[in-house]
């Protein structure tokens, strides 16, 4: 398969170039490995390219709005500033991927490994995170609204200054995460209906100076987590486990 897929590479400067006919050519013929190539700038919209593999491969402002990569590699890829709304990264591997800067509203990323990501300052309005693995990942003032986050593990990640208002986070792991500063206004991070729906869990998080007003806390796990400063206006908290937890004065 290197063989043919080799033939399609342009080396210049020690670098190899492809352009997006033929990655889609490829793609026709049975190739599935692009990794470490250099995209900067490429366009591929609404595109079927399951399965490939795009590791270490340089997609800087990249077009790949509404392209299928379910199944698709991207660890250590960089995707910043790229333009992927409404993209599916079903069960993706993305861990260390950089996606700072990128617009990935509406794009699906359920089940993916995120972990140890880079989505600074990214857009990730309406993002389907379910069951996605986004522990140690950097959401610094990423935009999450209103972001369907169930499930998913966010574990130590860095949320600091993030707008997560209104987002989906009944069953979240967010234990030692750094939530300081960040908006969850009327973010749902209660218990589900069912005695055996899994709770939110922000054990140890760093929420100082959070804006929480209004968010649903039933059932929660905050003990030990750090709420001074913290916005509760509103908020509910019934069935919460606040055991060592540092409370607003």
């Amino acid at each position: 398969m290197w063989t043919l897929y080799s033939t399609l590479l342009k080396c210049l400067g020690g670098e190899y170039l492809m352009d997006a006919v033929e990655i889609l050519e490829g793609y026709r013929r049975g190739d599935r490995t692009f990794s470490g190539l250099k995209l900067v700038d490429i366009e591929l919209l609404q595109a079927n390219l399951s399965g490939t593999d795009f590791s270490h491969s340089d997609l800087r402002q990249a077009r790949l709005g509404r392209t299928r990569f379910t199944q698709s590699k991207f660890t250590q890829a960089d995707l910043s500033e790229a333009l992927l709304w409404g993209a599916d990264f079903t069960a993706a591997e993305c861990a260390q991927a950089q996606m700072r800067d990128a617009d990935l509203s509406g794009a699906v990323f359920l089940g993916a490994d995120l972990s140890n990501a880079n989505l600074i300052k990214a857009i990730l309005c309406g993002v389907n995170f379910q069951t996605a693995n986004l522990a140690h990942a950097l959401l610094i003032d990423a935009d999450l609204r209103p972001a369907s986050d169930q499930q998913t593990n966010l574990m130590q990640a860095n949320l600091e200054g993030a707008n997560l208002s209104y987002a989906q986070l009944s069953g979240a792991q967010l234990a030692q995460a750094n939530l300081s500063g960040a908006k969850l206004c009327r973010a749902q991070m209660g218990q589900g209906f069912r005695p055996e729906s899994p709770r939110t869990d922000l054990t140890g998080a760093n929420l100082q100076g959070a804006d929480l007003s209004y968010a649903n806390l039933t059932g929660a796990i905050l003990r030990g987590a750090d709420l001074s400063e913290a916005d509760l206006t509103g908020a509910t908290l019934a069935q919460a486990d606040l055991t060592g937890a540092i409370l607003p004065a």
